[in-house]
Parts: C-alpha cells; sequence; structure tokens
C-alpha cells in the first residue's frame, strides 16, 4: 500500500481541495463562497480535520485582511483540536504538530499587515519554536524562509 495516498476517501476534504483549487485558477471570489458553503456544512463544532484545512486555505483567498485574521484563528483553535490519530486516519504522514510552524506564521504575518506588532511577533515566536517539527524538503524550507522574511519585516516596521 502506498504510505503516501489518504487512507480514508473523504469528500469533504475532496469538496475543500476542489475550493483550493478555484483559488488557484485565479477565482478568488469563488473559492470563499465555496469555502464558505462548506464551513455551513462542517459547522463550528465539526470534525476538526475539516475546519482546520478549510478556514487554513480559507484564509489564503481573503480580500479583507481582518477576514483573513479571523480564518486564520479559525485554523489554529481547530488544530488545537485535532489529534494525530484522527489526521492519520485521514493521511498516515500527517503530523499535527506540524501544521502549527505554517499557522502562526499566517498570523503573523496577517498580525503585521494589521499593525499589531506585539501579537505578530508573539505568533512568530510560535512558528520559530515549532519549525523543528518540519521535514527538512521543500515545503520546510519554504515555512522557514517564509518566518524570516516576516520576521525582516516585522523588525522593519514594514506593515505592507
Amino acid at each position: 500500500m502506498d504510505s503516501t495516498a489518504p487512507q480514508q476517501d473523504d469528500p469533504v476534504m475532496t469538496r475543500i481541495g476542489e475550493a483550493v483549487q478555484l483559488g488557484h485558477a485565479g477565482d478568488a471570489a469563488g473559492a470563499r463562497r465555496r469555502f464558505a458553503e462548506i464551513w455551513e456544512d462542517v459547522g463550528a463544532g465539526g470534525d476538526p480535520l475539516h475546519r482546520c484545512a478549510l478556514a487554513h486555505y480559507a484564509a489564503d483567498v481573503q480580500e479583507d485582511p481582518d477576514e483573513e485574521l479571523r480564518w486564520d484563528r479559525l485554523a489554529l483553535a481547530a488544530a488545537d483540536e485535532l489529534g494525530d490519530g484522527r489526521a492519520r486516519a485521514f493521511h498516515p504522514a500527517l503530523d499535527v504538530t506540524a501544521f502549527y510552524p505554517s499557522l502562526h506564521l499566517n498570523l503573523a504575518d496577517v498580525l503585521r499587515r494589521l499593525g499589531d506588532a506585539a501579537q505578530a511577533g508573539h505568533h512568530l515566536q510560535q512558528a520559530r519554536a515549532a519549525v523543528g517539527r518540519l521535514p527538512d524538503d521543500g515545503y520546510g524550507q519554504m515555512i522557514r524562509s517564509g518566518v524570516e522574511r516576516c520576521a525582516a519585516r516585522l523588525e522593519a516596521g514594514d506593515a505592507s
């Protein structure tokens, strides 16, 4: 059996993936609508894996930084509820602790852009503390580089 293939057919994760693809194809408004529909179906008390993935990706297509922040906070809250057992039931390689560097980086960046340097610094510190859980691959390098870029911008007072 291929250990990189999902072990569970999950229609909600499929829908989330389709919404992500809309965003990647340049249809941010369509992706936002789709994410909102899925959120309505999942609900605030739904499966934390679904809520974490959905909110994490929904934040990426927001035009309003306050909405981006709201979604990023929802993603972090869902990750805090998510255990490795549930994550690995979907995919055996998923390690919930490896979600945190990206989740905290996203929060640091949006808070920086909103002018909340103190909270941005807090989340940046959390991201730095968690990067050791990332693999030494392209994804891990991308997140590590993002943390350093965000830190430099925060130090420079760059809120753009």
